[in-house]
């Protein structure tokens, strides 16, 4: 028996739950646990209404919030690939698409296509929403690293060339949260020797 709209949707609600139990490398305030995805997202589509304001050109909101909320369920099969895992990145491409299909198909048709679309466009980057998109998703782990006095940094050794190297798309999105991650986040904790200066420290 061919499942119904609702079923459909019901089965990826609960398939997606599977976000809540993917870790990332990011610390939360409190430096003591480190976040998951699901909390990631909420953290940023937050963020998204309320700094929207910043943004370089005018965003439709909801499509860009929706973005964030969607963008890492493909971890789910793929898994979390850090930052700075060159190694990780060389397959990254090829198992998100994969899990994207799976996990998107899921959904009734038209549902599934509009998703599987809009996880696309955050990938690809050429929109104003996606580059909004792509400022959040920087500037909310450099913002939570930051508050638990770059205990991630120091875990991984991270050094500042790295981190300007991610964030080079940043001020795509909004040059004022850029301006502002750099000045109070990255900048005082290189000067405390959390953030090393470069390759040769």
């Amino acid at each position: 028996m061919e499942k119904n709209r609702l079923d459909q949707q019901f089965e990826f609600f609960r398939e997606i739950d599977k976000e809540k139990f993917i870790g990332r490398q990011t610390y939360l305030s409190d430096a003591v646990r480190k976040e998951n995805d699901a909390e990631h997202a909420w953290h940023m589509a937050i963020m998204t209404i309320l700094l929207s304001e910043y943004a370089n050109d005018e965003i439709d909101i909801l499509k860009t919030v929706t973005m964030l909320l969607i963008h890492d369920i493909v971890e789910i099969d793929a898994g979390d690939t850090y930052a700075y895992d060159e190694e990780g990145k060389k397959t990254q491409r090829q198992r998100e698409t994969a899990a994207a299909d799976r996990i998107f198909g899921m959904l009734p048709e038209d549902q599934a296509e509009k998703m599987r679309n809009l996880w696309e466009e955050f990938e690809q980057n050429e929109t104003l929403e996606a580059h909004f998109a792509h400022t959040m998703d920087n500037l909310q782990p450099v913002m939570l690293n930051a508050a638990t006095d770059g205990k991630a940094w120091k875990e991984h050794g991270v050094h500042l060339n790295q981190i300007l190297k991610r964030n080079q798309i940043t001020p795509i999105g909004s040059e004022v949260l850029w301006k502002y991650s750099l000045e109070n986040f990255i900048q005082p904790n290189v000067e405390k020797g959390r953030i090393k200066k470069d390759e040769r420290s």
